[in-house]
């Protein structure tokens, strides 16, 4: 598996770290792949995707949400199954997205908001992780990957593109 990552994110290293700890346990080898635009991107997929029968994990990050449609399109072109962590990468036709609600990640801002408007010090409010994620699969990505999604697999997705 080929982990693609910002390497300018503080938060990169720790990600990097428990996929590898969960990829251990599955008998997996993970490698860090650190781009920062496009055309790096692009290098490193095909670079990693010659040799390998592997996949791609791809970090969160506004870098890779803005370069979404270049990743999706070199999965896709190099036959890589890609796991995402933002829901518009399963929509714009990723294979695979598991990450925070979003949406119940803007509900909890806007409790914070709303505290802090009524005079709570930002400061005193705690840092909260998140406490939903979502599962969603894209079988006609699956599909054209040559890939058959565990019906197991499916009952616990949270949303399935067809």
């Amino acid at each position: 598996m080929a982990f693609l990552q910002n390497p300018t994110v503080a938060a990169g290293p720790g990600q990097f770290g428990a996929i590898q700890a969960s990829a251990q346990s599955l008998g997996v080898e993970v490698r860090p792949i650190a781009v920062l635009d496009a055309g790096e991107t692009e290098r490193a997929i095909t670079t990693f995707a010659r040799p390998s029968n592997g996949g791609l994990i791809v970090a969160g990050g506004s870098l890779y949400v803005f370069h979404r449609d270049v990743i999706i399109k070199l999965a896709a072109r190099h036959q890589l199954p890609a796991l995402y962590s933002d829901h518009a990468f399963i929509t714009d036709g990723g294979l695979i997205g598991y990450g925070p609600d979003r949406v119940e990640q803007y509900r909890r801002a806007a409790d914070y908001v709303d505290r802090i408007l009524k005079g709570e010090k930002p400061a005193d409010l705690p840092v909260q992780a998140p406490t939903k994620y979502e599962l969603i699969i894209n079988l006609k990505t699956a599909k054209a990957l040559g890939l058959e999604v565990p019906p197991s697999l499916l009952a616990r997705a949270d949303e399935v593109i067809e």
